[in-house]
């Protein structure tokens, strides 16, 4: 390719509305440009990345017996009130109408459809296991569309179903992906962890999400060095961590504590430390009132809490409700004497010795609270946020806090749509059953991001040679020299012959900005052609992840170069 043919507009400025690197990078070295919130044109150097992504994605797919499918992106809405799941989706699925009024979406994930595909062609035990899979868009009509590719409406993901007998087929199908996402990341150059997670609208009771550490990511996970465990903490098991306290409890007293509304505030004016206090949350779960008690010195963790509750939607309950049940605003509430709300409490609460908790009246707050003498929870279970130095759930090592990007998830779903859209089979003596379901997603434009972020420095991108748009940049430095534009352009052809995917930058631009482009996108290995190539027989060659520049003989370079590749390149094998 001559980068005189070659579609690739780079910036100057980062735009204003680029906040993290892949973003910013992405837009100024010509890989995407913005066609509305959340939405994005690939340009061809963006579209070879994919590309490769995704044929390495194919790749570990088929490896695993997995069988690729085209499924429709506009589905029926009959299908999702089959499920269960229309109503329930939420505001993020795009909806919409044809001529005839009938109601469709775009979807934003394929359970229902592929289901409904498999009940209508597999009857039979021996037709599994079945894994059947797609790379295509996705459409979710997020609240806050940001971070680029990283959290859009549009995106392009690749998503396997997996059908089998039972619990032990499912398990070897989860199995299986698992470490094909493993080896897909690997080659992909992504330092990638897999954790516990929720799962989320999509169900079942098990999942892993794999994640690209990177201090850009919106997920917090927690994991330990000394074993295996690692979890998203909206899911780490939290140990009941209780105050050392030798105190006897005293009687229950009432303080004031005028416009002291915050649990800092509090703690500060009676002079208690954050450990002591009671922290009442009221929530609505499925429009049912409730509290939730934690520590002063914690976070509570709502999806726990919903997880726990078992309810389709929970959020936090107006001040004015909260006024109307307690007689007091939301900074003055408490446990004591609360009356017709149900009370979960975490782990923790139960060790506590003369505690504060708000008192149910503006301006005061009751110290010397003792739970389970001066109230009673419904429940006590584990809701709250884990945090990094706490001891591991598994071993008791001190527990390691970092961010991630999640660009891959497994689900084991069981018989969630199986038994909801009538997918069965039978069995060696005729009897039914209901298929056993298992869902693997990876996010394949989320991924191109996650890569470049990990991936960057301060000039540009540092592509891993196996996802390159081009592994081969050729730069003339004077191409007005007609020598040296000769030398480059026999090199390229050799190259190109030769089945190196091979850039030739033939502008007529200054050499200094050439490099500042070759490094601003990427380009693993450049070649330079200069006067000592001309007269000295030598070619100046450079990784992009390395400082230096070696000058290797322009004779034998060929087969030189693509042992270098070659040797790069089994890197991320």
């Amino acid at each position: 390719m001559h980068t005189t043919e070659l579609l690739a507009p780079t910036l100057r400025e980062t735009p204003a509305e680029a906040e993290i690197a892949s973003h910013q990078l992405l837009l100024r070295a010509g890989f995407i440009r913005k066609a509305a919130a959340g939405i994005y044109t690939y340009l061809p150097l963006g579209k070879r990345v994919l590309a490769k992504l995704e044929q390495i994605i194919r790749e570990e797919m088929d490896r695993a017996g997995g069988q690729e499918v085209v499924l429709p992106i506009i589905q029926p809405a009959e299908l999702w009130q089959e499920s269960g799941r229309w109503e329930v989706y939420g505001e993020e699925m795009f909806r919409l109408q044809d001529r005839h009024q009938r109601q469709f979406c775009l979807g934003p994930t394929h359970e229902e459809i592929i289901t409904a595909l498999v009940r209508s062609e597999v009857n039979s035990y021996k037709q599994l296991p079945l894994l059947l899979y797609q790379i295509q868009n996705k459409y979710r009509d997020e609240r806050r569309p940001r971070f680029g590719l990283l959290r859009g409406r549009e995106f392009i993901m690749k998503d396997l179903y997996s059908f089998d007998r039972d619990q032990e087929g499912l398990q070897d199908s989860y199995n299986k992906m698992y470490q094909a996402y493993t080896s897909i990341f690997r080659r992909c150059g992504l330092d990638c962890r897999p954790v516990q997670a929720d799962s989320g609208a999509i169900g079942g009771n098990y999942s892993h999400e794999f994640m690209a550490l990177t201090s850009a990511g919106e997920a917090l996970l927690v994991y330990c060095r000394e074993c295996d465990y690692a979890a998203n903490v909206e899911i780490a098991a939290a140990r009941a961590l209780p105050a050392a306290s030798a105190e006897s409890p005293q009687p229950l007293q009432e303080a004031a504590t005028p416009e002291q509304k915050t649990a800092a505030a509090v703690c500060a004016f009676l002079g208690v430390t954050p450990d002591r206090l009671i922290k009442t949350l009221f929530y609505e779960a499925d429009g049912q009132l409730l509290a939730a008690l934690v520590r002063g010195d914690r976070e509570l963790n709502e999806i726990k809490l919903q997880s726990f509750l078992s309810c389709r939607e929970l959020t936090l309950a107006d001040p004015e409700r909260v006024m109307a049940i307690t007689g007091a605003p939301v900074g003055f509430v408490g446990p004591v004497g609360l009356s017709g709300v149900p009370i979960y409490a975490d782990l923790e609460i139960p060790y506590l010795v003369n505690a504060v908790a708000g008192a149910n009246r503006e301006g005061c707050h009751l110290v010397h609270v003792n739970p389970g003498r001066d109230f009673k929870a419904a429940a006590f279970a584990d809701l709250r946020q884990v945090e990094a130095g706490e001891p591991c759930p598994r071993c008791g090592a001190p527990l390691n806090q970092a961010r991630g990007i999640e660009v891959g998830q497994v689900f084991q779903l069981g018989t969630k749509y199986s038994m909801a859209l009538g997918a069965t089979y039978t069995d060696e003596q005729g009897q039914g059953h209901p298929m056993v379901m298992g869902c693997y997603g990876i996010g394949v434009s989320r991924t191109m991001a996650a890569v470049v972020e990990q991936r960057h420095d301060e000039h540009g991108i540092i592509w891993p040679l196996s996802l390159a748009p081009y592994q081969v940049i050729i730069i003339p430095a004077a191409i007005k020299d007609a020598n040296q534009r000769q030398a480059a352009a026999d090199l390229y052809q050799e190259l190109t012959a030769a089945g190196v995917e091979a850039v030739i930058d033939n502008r007529d631009e200054r050499a200094g900005m050439k490099f500042v482009e070759a490094d601003l996108i990427g380009y693993p290995l450049r070649l330079t052609v200069g006067k000592r190539t001309v007269t000295g027989g030598t070619v100046d060659v450079k990784w992009r992840h390395e400082s230096q520049e070696a000058a290797l003989p322009r004779e034998g370079l060929i087969p030189r170069v693509k042992a270098m590749l070659a040797e790069e390149m089994a890197k991320y094998r």
